[in-house]
């Protein structure tokens, strides 16, 4: 059996403010191509279907149409709550949903009740395992788990896993999936996924799914590896500029009733490329070198000793889609380090408080004709109050 592990589509996110629609749109046409090109039995999304608990409209239309076409491809769905999502409006419908190949696993009620998969004409069994994200404060007391921790919730809900594993094991030939949206121990973060620390420590120890032939984790964004049998597929797309230099795309897993076979990468490219890019304005505008990022989502922090005046419209004439500026002065600009007020502190008359008010909010200092307008300004305001 050949599945496709996916996980954090995050349905509805923007990006840096820029909507990301008709990118999705294009990763799920990548995805159906991958289904029926690899013959993919069933496709696997572990959490954070969409980006918010309400999402819009169009946002649902475009993930009813992608398990139109999944199942349609001949795939079965496999889907499982992650924190953005909310799971009692993912799972309206699941029951019916299921006659047709679409498997929503979002309630506790439903974490010991696998997907099963027939494996061989010998009667070997695939069961697939959903857990939604369990939220320690919220499911601790229905687990009945010691803590609420994550640690302690997952390793409950676990337990029931076991349980059920154990019973279909003793009549016959069972392997096992979980599915999970959780930071395990060893994961690499980005900087577009929700923190998951409230409510007790963040990761929960790796060793809690080793046992299983294979499990299917969601919630960090980048493709990664934590043991030949733990993995985090990612996201399918980058939702921040910290995500620049990953892969995006999934995992192909082959299991057959002797066990987990090969897992590959799956690559799928992007809709636009990510630039981080750091420089002098005047460096930036004409360097060659970033001839490839003209057409990419930008991030830009300029390192010039002084603010340059209309900083971005004098980037976005070469790099259009800036989407972000940030300022980063070098050499002895590196005072900015020190506090507004501490600076302030060694200003010798009024004019120097006044320019090193300029100073701090625009990140340069004010220029000639500036500071002759302020030393204007307080000479009238002082010959005013002696004329009082």
């Amino acid at each position: 059996m050949r599945l496709l592990h996916t996980s954090d589509w995050h349905l509805g996110r923007s990006f840096h403010g820029v909507g990301t629609l008709q990118a999705q749109r294009i990763f799920i046409d990548h995805l159906e191509k991958s289904v029926r090109e690899h013959e993919v039995d069933v496709v696997l999304i572990a959490g954070d279907v969409y980006d918010r608990a309400l999402p819009g409209v169009d946002v649902v239309g475009l993930f009813d149409d992608a398990l139109d076409r999944l199942t349609g491809a001949g795939a079965q769905v496999v889907v499982s709550s992650g924190n953005h999502d909310s799971a009692t409006r993912l799972g309206f419908g699941g029951r019916i949903l299921e006659r047709g190949g679409v498997h929503l696993r979002t309630r506790l009620e439903d974490i010991a009740r696998p997907v099963l998969f027939p494996l061989d004409d010998d009667g070997a069994e695939l069961a697939v395992y959903g857990l939604p994200y369990l939220e320690p404060r919220l499911v601790a007391g229905g687990l009945g788990a010691e803590a609420p921790t994550h640690t302690s919730v997952t390793r409950a809900a676990l337990d029931r896993v076991h349980s059920n594993l154990a019973h279909r094991r003793a009549a016959g030939t069972v392997r096992s999936l979980v599915m999970a949206h959780t930071f395990a121990s060893g994961g690499i973060t980005s900087a577009s996924e929700r923190d998951l620390s409230v409510g007790g420590v963040g990761a929960v120890p790796l060793d809690l799914f080793e046992s299983f032939d294979y499990t299917a984790l969601g919630h960090l964004h980048g493709q990664q590896q934590l043991a030949p049998n733990v993995r985090y597929s990612g996201s399918p797309l980058p939702y921040s500029f910290s995500e620049a230099n990953q892969a995006k795309g999934a995992w192909l897993v082959d299991i057959s009733a002797d066990g987990l076979g090969e897992v590959s990468a799956i690559n799928w490219p992007g809709y636009r490329e990510l630039a981080v890019l750091t420089g002098e304005l005047e460096d930036l505008l004409a360097d060659p070198r970033h001839d490839w990022a003209e057409n990419a989502y930008c991030h830009i922090t300029l390192t010039d000793a002084d603010r340059p005046a209309q900083a971005m419209e004098r980037l976005r004439s070469r790099f259009p889609t800036t989407l972000v500026l940030n300022f980063e002065p070098a050499g002895d600009r590196q005072r900015a380090a020190q506090t507004y007020s501490q600076r302030i502190a060694t200003a010798t008359d009024d004019v120097e408080v006044c320019c090193g008010f300029f100073d701090h909010v625009r990140s340069r200092p004010a220029n000639d004709g500036e500071r002759a307008v302020i030393t204007s300004a307080l000479e009238t305001v002082r010959s005013a109050q002696v004329e009082r």
